[in-house]
């Protein structure tokens, strides 16, 4: 499979932004490695924030379609919605690699 770099370069954009975004609370101020659930934590807002964008690009589709939205708006709502979709399903992809790899290791 190949990632366009654009794709890539909007993804990291992305991820950026959904830590800029997030207001700081004290389980993000702790440093990994002190946090006891900290990588979980960090995963979940991770997949809330990737369903928020999804669903966001979905309710904008639906505005446009009964007249009710911008057409620019609706349009970088389904771009932020398909390079979040486009990034999950990388992950997801290199999750399953690198479990295959570990399975296939001699014991």
């Amino acid at each position: 499979m190949a990632v366009l770099p654009a794709a890539a370069a909007a993804a990291y954009q992305a991820v950026s932004q959904m830590g800029a975004s997030a207001a700081p609370t004290a389980t993000s101020a702790v440093p990994a490695a002190s946090g006891a659930g900290s990588f979980s934590n960090f995963l979940s807002d991770a997949v809330k924030s990737s369903i928020d964008t999804i669903k966001h690009g979905e309710a904008m589709a639906t505005k446009q379609v009964t007249g009710q939205a911008n057409v620019v708006d609706v349009v970088n709502a389904v771009n932020a919605a398909e390079l979040t979709l486009d990034t999950v399903v990388a992950v997801r992809d290199k999750v399953v690699a690198a479990y295959q790899s570990i399975m296939n290791m001699p014991i």
